[in-house]
């Protein structure tokens, strides 16, 4: 084969594997949220798995024991509390929504949901024929969405299982074959496991801690949908500034205008001195083991961006493109500074 046959053969064999990457990459992509969670749950519990593993005997039973415990501890929880909260926080939403001034607004977040009928089988058999087509198609959706939260739950325990068992040899495989210096790979690698760490870590429970004090606090002063209210206000957790404030302000305003100052002024005073200072407190114990090198502002609006972007799925891209794109720079001014003094 002379040098001309040798070229051609090179670029057929570039262009053939440019097109393989990228189908595999599609391939993957509508299953990546489940992949990059499950990949920083097996970094996160990898101190776990080398406990584990000397205690079992083996790195897949140890791995077994942890996906098990996944399940068990937080998968399970958390798909019955939000079959448990679907119809308080459609009933919350529908209540707001519907208000048309500002007052009946904040009235109904504190308001009982007592007077509302049951959904008993003559009520859904009302419903269904009052709505039928409407009810029909949101079915459907729900069924599809129901599906595909199920695939990429089970894509995502079966991910976190092999990457505690195989992530390093796999990485390792990886480091070998892709055109690109190891030092610089390694860079990249730190920095989504960072972002990681920064997202579940040092954000994620942080924003945990307050929304379960919020929780705490509806419930002792007797707040309908304590639970949803409680979610929503770690979610407001993630806001700069705002944050936490965004959920009990309203719902301290609306207990005041309903009649209940006392009640007002105990959400205040909690909502102040207690859920707003715990980000102030516990975030910097947070950051010790997730810490993630962006401002707080960019973090946000990263997350805010991916959604508009990527949908649901974008709370975690987006940060991760934000921090993966300063990773890159960084590595092109090292390089600069590497030629410069050569």
């Amino acid at each position: 084969m002379d040098d001309i046959e040798k070229r051609n053969a090179g670029w057929i064999l570039v262009a053939l594997a440019v097109v393989l990457v990228l189908g595999s990459f599609a391939t993957f992509f509508p299953l990546a949220p489940a992949l990059l969670l499950a990949a920083w749950f097996a970094t996160l519990a990898r101190p776990l798995l080398v406990r584990l593993n000397k205690r079992l005997g083996g790195r897949e039973r140890a791995a077994a024991v942890l996906t098990v415990a996944l399940v068990v501890a937080f998968l399970v929880p958390l798909v019955v509390t939000v079959a448990s909260l679907a119809g308080a926080a459609v009933t919350l939403a529908r209540g707001v929504l519907s208000s048309k001034t500002g007052k009946s607004a904040l009235e109904a977040i504190v308001a009982s949901n007592d007077g509302e009928a049951p959904l008993t089988t003559s009520r859904l058999i009302q419903l269904a024929r009052e709505h039928g087509e409407k009810a029909w198609s949101v079915a459907i959706d729900v069924l599809g969405a129901t599906a595909t939260a199920t695939m990429l739950v089970f894509v995502f325990l079966i991910g976190a299982y092999s990457f505690l068992v195989d992530g390093p040899d796999a990485y390792e495989w990886f480091a070998e074959r892709i055109p690109m210096p190891r030092r610089e790979l390694d860079r990249l690698a730190g920095a989504v496991e960072e972002t990681g760490r920064g997202l579940l870590v040092g954000m994620g429970l942080t924003a945990l801690a307050q929304g379960v004090l919020a929780t705490v606090t509806y419930l002792i002063l007797g707040i309908p949908r304590a639970l949803v209210l409680g979610l929503l206000t770690a979610a407001a957790a993630l806001i700069p500034s705002f944050g936490t404030a965004i959920v009990w302000v309203p719902v301290a305003l609306g207990l005041a205008i309903t009649g209940r100052p006392g009640a007002a002024i105990a959400m205040t005073v909690v909502g102040t001195a207690v859920i707003g200072s715990v980000d102030n407190l516990l975030r910097p114990v947070f950051a010790r083991y997730g810490n993630l090198r962006l401002p707080s502002f960019v973090v946000t609006v990263a997350m805010f961006g991916g959604l508009a972007a990527f949908g649901g799925v974008g709370l975690i891209f987006g940060p991760l493109i934000v921090r993966l794109s300063s990773e890159v720079l960084e590595i092109g001014r090292d390089r600069r500074r590497e030629r410069a003094v050569h």
